[in-house]
């Protein structure tokens, strides 16, 4: 699953847990896909950090 499609599948299910709650399935779901999500920010965010060069101490 693309990052996208990750978070149009999070979007959707915030907004059927806004309008009409969500089971024990979709709550399990939304837990994973947000941990999925997390991971990726943090992975990209050390990617980040680890290109950074410092030039005058």
């Amino acid at each position: 699953m693309n990052i996208d499609e990750l978070v149009a599948r999070i979007n959707e299910l915030a907004r059927k847990q806004k309008n009409d709650g969500l089971n024990e399935e979709e709550l399990a779901e939304r837990a994973k896909l947000r941990e999925i999500y997390l991971g990726n920010i943090r992975s990209n965010f050390r990617a980040q950090l680890n290109t950074i060069e410092i030039v005058d101490k």
